[in-house]
């Protein structure tokens, strides 16, 4: 047994049976589970320092001021950001990405200019880009993708030029596995006047990231898909693009001075963190990095390489089983999207539950991507730390009892 086995145990989520089979938990693009050491700090707080943040001078509000901000410089490490002031907490990757749109985008974007996105996006990554250029009379521009599912750097080369404001690209596919060649999109983007937006939600969780060795301007990302709460997500941005920002929402926290007429507003980040933060999202997702930490960011990402190295080539050997995005194991992160012929994702779905396989069926929050791969929906399964050779084992079985129920009428 290796210790990525033993690693399951420390999820209590994962002990149950689902309609009577071991859980196979598949669906970890969407959202992970939560280790009993998040779990247990999570509580702590609640229990033990639960107050709000700054201002305070009592005990509870000191102590929760000082894990609400050390977290942020857990953080700061964890994606190599130059400074502390660097790191804007919000509600997840959505809310960076539209806070980069409101406020950057409004201040710089205007009639004639153009936003450069790829046809791979997750529409947190592509409507508010899409809204801001219909708000400014922009064009919007779409980076296109490899025959294999990667995206196109001579498209991205065309599309790029010296009208383009923003490119704003995902690091990692949600649906086709793939890895985008990031800091060579930014060298380009720079090239041409332009600023780079990365949705790292596919990234950050699964391999290690450096801003500053990527070049990028802006990244966000949640914390949901590793392994914190809900409802936290961060937004680096570099200083100099986020102290020129103008705020993004109003109220207390972000304020310096208010009189009736006028306000002055904070220094990054709290000029972007208008009202009482989620203090303990904000611990929870310094956890949850910690967590991480121990487990070294290369090993996380060789685990799922080896999980793909096993599933990939299973999938691609049935030959009733369409596989989407690259077919070469190295080329792929931990998600695989597929459909089984004849059968609807949403059915694919259900049956495997009935297995105890968790996976993901529907257009996975990327239509435009669906109608270039052309399809609807497919399945999808996504693999995490906790999982392992047998979770693998369960759901290549699952879908061949599937396809024995669907297309012979028995299992």
């Amino acid at each position: 047994m290796s210790k990525w086995d033993n690693i399951r145990s420390d999820f209590p989520i994962l002990e149950q049976r689902v309609n009577g089979e071991r859980l196979a938990y598949l669906d970890n693009a969407a959202t992970t589970q939560r280790p009993t050491p998040v779990l247990n700090d999570l509580m702590h707080f609640y229990q033990h320092d639960n107050a709000n943040v700054h201002r305070g001078v009592h005990t509870l509000a000191v102590r929760a001021t000082t894990q609400y901000e050390e977290a942020r410089k857990v953080v700061q490490h964890f994606i190599n950001a130059a400074d502390a002031r660097e790191i804007i907490f919000t509600r997840g990757a959505t809310e960076g990405l539209n806070l980069v749109a409101a406020t950057y985008g409004r201040q710089h974007v205007h009639a004639g200019d153009e936003i450069v996105v790829s046809i791979a996006e997750h529409h947190s990554n592509l409507v508010p880009w899409q809204q801001l250029a219909i708000a400014t009379g922009a064009s919007l521009k779409y980076i296109g993708l490899t025959a294999a599912g990667s995206l196109d750097l001579n498209s991205a080369e065309k599309q790029i030029t010296d009208r383009t404001k923003i490119v704003a690209v995902t690091h990692a596919s949600n649906v086709l596995g793939t890895k985008t060649p990031l800091k060579k999109l930014a060298v380009l983007a720079h090239q041409h006047g332009a600023i780079i937006v990365a949705d790292g939600a596919q990234a950050v969780p699964h391999f290690a990231v450096d801003v500053q060795q990527l070049g990028v301007d802006f990244y966000a990302f949640s914390g949901h898909k590793m392994m914190s709460g809900m409802g936290i997500g961060v937004l680096y941005g570099r200083y100099d693009l986020l102290q020129a920002m103008p705020p993004y929402q109003f109220g207390g926290e972000m304020i310096s001075t208010v009189s009736q007429q006028a306000t002055t507003f904070a220094e990054p980040p709290h000029k972007f963190e208008a009202g009482t933060p989620n203090v303990a999202g904000a611990i929870s997702l310094a956890s949850a990095m910690d967590y991480l930490q121990q487990l070294g960011m290369v090993n996380v990402e060789r685990h799922e390489q080896e999980l793909v190295e096993t599933a990939l080539p299973r999938l691609l050997a049935e030959d009733y089983v369409t596989v989407y995005g690259p077919h070469d194991p190295v080329k792929h992160t931990g998600v695989i999207s597929f459909n089984i012929t004849g059968l609807h994702p949403h059915d694919v779905a259900t049956a495997l539950d009935m297995e105890g396989v968790a996976i993901r069926a529907g257009h996975h929050c990327a239509e435009p991507l669906m109608d270039q791969l052309g399809v609807t929906a497919t399945a999808r399964a996504s693999f995490y730390v906790y999982n392992s050779q047998q979770d693998v084992d369960q759901l290549i079985d699952a879908i061949r009892e599937t396809k024995e129920f669907f297309h012979i009428g028995t299992i």
